[in-house]
């Protein structure tokens, strides 16, 4: 479904001011990122990073549950229809109408959140990717058509970063989700590790064991920034910065995990802010395309749907005082993370 507003209010520098000052106060990585960003598209992603933040705390941290879920619903329903609710829908709702994001890649993301509501388990790592694609996918999907990337292959390196950034969500919080009751990790790899999921949840601790689920996960998280990093080098020069911050930072978290035999349990990964300013200046200099790239993998089946609602979506021309951009892009992907618990 394309966007159909109906001139809505339009956002206010107070509303973009809000955005960005959550995205300042949520993740300090995407923030540091962000800044790298083309300034045509640094509102659209701020709105993109609140709405979805706002979502997540909704469902997750305020306990809002299914009910937040359909609050939530309404609110897409006025944004959609052009009667956005407050400051953070009228940031949504101009960026949604001048950049022709696709409501599907908003309902995905909303999907995700029933799913934690509802308590859904991951059975499998497929189903861990469903989840992902859902709540992080999503995002990058997001990023994709706020970039005007749509054809299939470009939509889907975007959720490929989109899920390895979720994966490594999963890595780093295995720990502060389980004594909170939650469980991400595959049970069926648990089960195979000789651990019951259920008897693990209720009396979370370290082993070996959890040591070795964990390094598997990352393995799986690295492969798909690799698969990322074919399209991420094959954007406009003056994407290339910021997208490679955005990887480079949250792959750096997994990395911190492993430099620390896996324990995700007993403590948390927090990347020194040393080395993320270190990771950001090397970014700046990632402006050279790869002669070589090739970005013809396949979607991951669980992304599937979202490529199709973004590659299937005609991108809109970007309005700016001094800048109109339509790019011609031969090889791409983007970006993001769930922004949940985002370093």
């Amino acid at each position: 479904m394309l966007p159909n507003l109906r001139a809505p209010e339009r956002a206010t520098p107070g509303d973009l001011a809000t955005c960005r000052e959550m995205i300042r106060g949520g993740s300090r990585s995407f923030y540091a990122a962000s800044h790298l960003l083309p300034e045509h598209v640094r509102g659209g992603a701020y709105a993109l990073y609140a709405f979805c933040r706002l979502s997540d705390d909704s469902v997750d941290e305020l306990h809002g549950g299914a009910d937040a879920v359909a609050r939530l619903t309404a609110r897409l329903d006025g944004i959609y229809s052009g009667a956005p609710s407050g400051g953070i829908d009228r940031a949504l709702a101009d960026t949604v109408e001048r950049f022709a994001i696709p409501r599907a890649v908003f309902d995905a993301l909303l999907d995700g959140l029933a799913w934690d509501a509802a308590g859904r388990q991951c059975e499998t790592l497929d189903d861990l990717y469903a989840y992902a694609a859902r709540v992080a996918g999503s995002v990058g999907a997001m990023m994709a058509a706020l970039m005007d990337a749509r054809t299939p292959d470009m939509v889907a390196r975007a959720c490929d970063l989109g899920v390895a950034m979720q994966l490594t969500n999963v890595a780093r919080d295995v720990g502060e989700d389980a004594r909170a009751g939650r469980l991400y990790l595959p049970r069926a790899w648990m089960r195979q590790a000789g651990l019951d999921p259920d008897v693990w949840l209720a009396a979370p601790a370290f082993d070996a064991k959890i040591a070795a689920i964990i390094a598997r996960l990352l393995r799986h998280a690295d492969e798909l920034y690799q698969r990322a990093d074919l399209g991420i080098a094959a954007l406009p020069a003056q994407f290339r910065p910021a997208i490679f911050a955005a990887r480079h930072l949250y792959a750096e978290i997994g990395a911190e995990v492993s430099r620390h035999g896996c324990d995700s349990v007993s403590r948390r990964a927090v990347v020194p802010a040393t080395r993320k300013l270190a990771l950001t200046l090397h970014a700046l200099s990632r402006t050279g395309r790869s002669a070589s790239a090739s970005h013809a993998a396949p979607a991951l089946a669980q992304t599937q749907f979202l490529v199709d609602a973004v590659s299937g979506t005609a991108g809109a021309p970007v309005r700016g005082d001094a800048q109109r951009v339509h790019w011609v892009i031969d090889l791409f992907a983007a970006l993001e993370q769930r922004p949940r618990r985002t370093a």
